[in-house]
């Protein structure tokens, strides 16, 4: 049996397959079809004897179609020498799994072509779950053995020029498009490698977009892109994985082109679509223990860059003084994250984030900059269905003795369960009208004529 494709935008007659050279999507029925400890097997004698006859030395020089069309004409031949059973649909897919193996990251190249997925968690190499709408679910993906996850893990962290092993066992990297990657090697994980890839939209969200997919109104989205054009600072609170940093590349669109605006993050994850943006990523410590870069140097630096506004990624320690210091300091409009779980909470870590500074500074003090550096809170929630929402919107009025003052302008309120378990409500103004209405006014901002009454 010889392979043969078909040259780049030609029809196949049933169009029963897609092009040899557009990425397969992830197809759960197939691969939970194959016969698991045979095809591996095969797949892995292959992959050996690939490795044996081909130029390896000139890969990355040839074309993604070159190198296919030389597996395929090599598994033929290997094919027949070992006189393997194999029909055509079976034998394509080898190819696409070979060619994995060699060019990409072996059985979770087809997750990662999966626009669906949105997390790929794998919990050694015999299970592999992934996120899709909110849910988590196991795959049929697994790796032959430890030695293969393991090789993958490897691949992914050399192309960002670090490395993983006994003596630096947990690493964070990024992939070329953007996914955030966390690995834990032996023998910090007992049962074996872990690995945890947060992927991003290639689309990067608007608020028109979360208004779609029921994250919000149009209500609470004219408000929240107000209160961006307005130049208010914003935080952004909640828990993993409710979508914070989806939120704030929503809410950054309604920064005007004409801004110079400076992204601050632990892994890059923002996808800003302003001309004149600066990215500044830390950097961890080398194997000798020095040039680690911090979120808090990078703060300070950023402010002898003539920023308009600063926005960081996610605060987690002492780097929130700084951030307040700016956004008290003429940095109107700047944004960022915490892992909260109520406005209230926000409020507290940052707070606590403070003490880690270093600074001797009394409760009163400290709250006192909070209140006078953030205006407006925003909440978001992930509920049991794996639906995100905007819950709570407030605006922080100012300090009433000891204690930092809110009030809340929107709020979502779930109404009930349904017998699928699906979350029903209904987005509200509280019927307060804050503060901030007058930068509204005079920035000639759109008010939500729900809340005009």
């Amino acid at each position: 049996m010889r392979l043969t494709f078909a040259p780049p935008g030609a029809v196949t007659p049933a169009q029963e397959r897609p092009s040899p050279a557009e990425p397969r999507s992830f197809d759960a029925d197939a691969l939970s079809s194959r016969p698991d400890d045979g095809y591996f097997a095969l797949k892995t004698a292959m992959h050996h004897q690939l490795i044996e006859r081909m130029n390896l030395a000139g890969l990355n020089q040839r074309s993604p179609e070159q190198v296919r069309g030389e597996v395929a004409e090599l598994v033929t031949a290997l094919l027949k020498e070992d006189s393997r059973p194999l029909n055509e649909d079976e034998a394509l897919r080898l190819v696409d799994d070979l060619m994995h193996e060699l060019l990409g990251f072996g059985p979770l190249e087809p997750l990662l072509q999966d626009p669906d997925v949105s997390d790929i968690l794998v919990n050694t190499a015999r299970e592999v779950y992934v996120e899709r709408f909110g849910r988590i679910e196991l795959t049929p993906v697994r790796f032959a053995d430890e030695q293969h996850l393991m090789r993958v893990i490897e691949r992914i962290v050399d192309k960002v020029g670090r490395r993983i092993d006994e003596s630096q066992p947990m690493v964070d990297a990024r992939l070329p498009d953007g996914s955030r990657v966390n690995a834990v090697v032996p023998p910090i994980a007992v049962d074996g490698a872990l690995l945890s890839i947060r992927r991003f939209s290639r689309t990067p969200y608007d608020l028109d977009r979360l208004v779609a997919s029921g994250a919000m109104d149009a209500a609470c989205a004219t408000l929240l892109r107000g209160v961006v054009g307005c130049r208010l600072n914003i935080l952004i609170s909640g828990g993993t994985g409710t979508g914070k940093t989806t939120l704030l590349n929503a809410m950054s669109q309604a920064i005007g082109g004409a801004e110079r605006i400076i992204t601050i993050e632990d892994a890059a994850e923002l996808q800003l679509q302003q001309r004149h943006v600066v990215r500044m990523e830390t950097r961890p410590c080398n194997i000798e223990g020095r040039g680690e870069v911090t979120q808090r140097e990078l703060v300070r630096n950023a402010l002898r860059m003539r920023p308009d506004r600063i926005i960081v990624g996610e605060v987690r320690a002492g780097e929130a003084f700084d951030m307040l210091q700016a956004m008290n300091t003429g940095h109107d409009g700047s944004m960022t994250t915490v892992h909260a779980n109520t406005p209230r909470d926000a409020l507290s870590r940052l707070e606590q984030m403070i003490s880690m500074s270093g600074l001797d500074l009394s409760p009163r003090a400290m709250r006192s900059q909070i209140a006078s550096a953030i205006h407006v809170v925003v909440q978001l929630r992930r509920f049991g269905d794996g639906t995100r929402r905007v819950v709570s919107i407030q605006e922080v009025q100012g300090m009433e003795g000891e204690v930092i003052t809110l009030q809340e302008v929107y709020r979502f309120e779930q109404t009930e369960l349904d017998e699928r378990g699906r979350v029903h409500g209904r987005f509200s103004w509280t019927g307060l009208r804050p503060i901030f209405y007058e930068a509204f006014r005079a920035y000639n901002a759109p008010w939500p004529e729900e809340m005009s009454s």
